[in-house]
């Protein structure tokens, strides 16, 4: 119950604050213009709370699942021909109006990857790490295929690959099916064939047993763990245990577990210096464990953070496309790709109780991914009313009212569509199979 109420409330933080900025930004442009403002509202449907002020209400509705700004005379049948209407003004200062929503999204997402960056925070599959094989799980498709430590990745079905996140996405998004990866070793190169697993719940892949080459670094530290007690922090780097190099994660977590009760000496780079931390790892599961959680760590100074923050939205844009071509040419499953509020709600209580930054980390996710839904030229998004505007604007008239209407009620269905097989989707994931209609 205490999970279901973590779920609900992360969910509501995260989506509202995106909401809110999303239709913000609808809202302050169109004051900027001297745009008639009617109705700014978090949610849709039956009024909860709001107030008054000037001529705008803002207001707090039933269904968490949105927002909208109203304007003056956004309609013909609304028009009058007054100048602060939204239809008397220049298709260009409309046009902005749609494009600040998405635009927000995109700040959004920026400052929080920035802030992040510059408290320092644990990121899946960074884009700076090179595609050397750092170690193969034995028994995998690799290890099958004759992969091993230092080996190189350059292709994976044909395709280039510059870095350790350009090979997990190749990966990870072909489950259960052959990957053809071109291998270097010193001078030579071979092809290897390789088998991501499919993860059962989601419809995606693993990364056939292979692990990238880099240190651990500590991404945080247990309370009341022996690493506590031993003076680790964050961002630690470990490059030796009891003078032994450490080549990579599964290195060091190997010595760790063999050795509960056993002081071992952990050298770390700390500030650019190495510190020699003593620590006893404690017996857990039939294994030892100091209560470290490693990773690659990414921490940096502001101006630094910003250009990270612009290289890491740009690199979720780039994936996102990416993942969208492979699941209209049904190279994965839109079940493991897409993911509806019964699942971002999932995800965001998972987040919140990891740290609260991992649910800014989510929030800055969803917000990106947010701007690129409603730049797409759908019909009543807003992508779809600037494709509309400049259609307009090149053929220089209006379309027909009737046309409109069309693609609004177009629009309106495929938005109902959509919703409905996200739903569908998330509800396969997290009810038992027996409980889904028709099993």
């Amino acid at each position: 119950m205490t999970a279901i109420l973590t779920n609900i409330l992360a969910f509501a933080f995260a989506l509202g604050v995106i909401i809110f900025v999303h239709e913000g930004g609808h809202l302050l442009m169109a004051k900027t213009f001297g745009m008639r403002v009617l109705t700014f509202s978090l949610g849709f449907g039956q009024r909860l709370w709001g107030f008054t002020r000037g001529e705008t209400e803002y207001r707090v509705s039933a269904i968490p699942l949105g927002g909208y700004v109203r304007l003056g005379g956004e309609s013909l049948e609304e028009a009058t021909g007054d100048p602060r209407e939204f239809l008397s003004k220049p298709r260009w200062q409309r046009i902005l109006v749609y494009v600040a929503g998405p635009f927000m999204n995109v700040v959004l997402a920026v400052a929080l990857f920035s802030a992040l960056f510059m408290v320092g925070i644990a990121v899946p599959n960074p884009s700076g790490i090179p595609p050397l094989v750092g170690s193969v799980e034995p028994a995998s498709s690799a290890a099958a295929a004759g992969i091993a430590r230092g080996d190189r990745i350059v292709a994976a079905n044909g395709e280039s690959v510059g870095n350790w996140q350009d090979l997990g996405f190749a990966l990870m998004t072909s489950p259960g099916k052959p990957v053809l990866l071109t291998v270097e070793r010193g001078a030579r190169r071979f092809p290897a064939t390789v088998t991501p697993l499919v993860d059962p719940r989601y419809a995606i892949g693993d990364w056939a047993g292979l692990f990238p080459s880099v240190r651990p670094q500590v991404t945080d530290v247990r309370a009341g763990s022996p690493a506590a007690a031993a003076g680790f922090r964050t961002n630690d780097e470990i490059r030796a245990v009891d003078r032994h190099p450490i080549a990579d994660n599964k290195d060091f977590v190997a010595y760790i577990e063999k050795r509960a009760g056993q002081r071992v000496e952990i050298q770390v780079l700390r500030d650019g210096g190495l510190v020699t931390l003593p620590v006893t790892p404690r017996l857990e599961n039939g294994r030892g464990v100091i209560g470290i959680g490693i990773g690659f760590y990414q921490r940096y100074g502001p101006g630094q953070a910003v250009v990270e923050s612009l290289r890491y939205n740009a690199q979720i844009v780039v994936e996102t496309f990416r993942l969208i071509g492979k699941i209209f040419t049904r190279q994965i499953s839109a079940k493991g790709a897409l993911a509806g509020p019964i699942e971002i709600a999932a995800e965001s209580g998972a987040a919140a109780r990891t740290g609260f930054k991992y649910l800014l980390h989510l929030m800055g996710f969803i917000s990106i991914s947010i701007a690129i839904l409603n730049l797409m030229p759908i019909p009543i998004l807003d992508g779809g009313q600037i494709f509309i505007l400049l259609i307009e604007g090149v053929i220089r008239r209006d379309l027909s009212l009737r046309l409109k209407e069309i693609i609004a009620q177009v629009g309106f269905v495929m938005i109902l569509l959509l919703m409905f097989v996200v739903i569908w989707f998330d509800l396969s994931k997290h009810l038992p199979s027996h409980l889904l209609p028709g099993s």
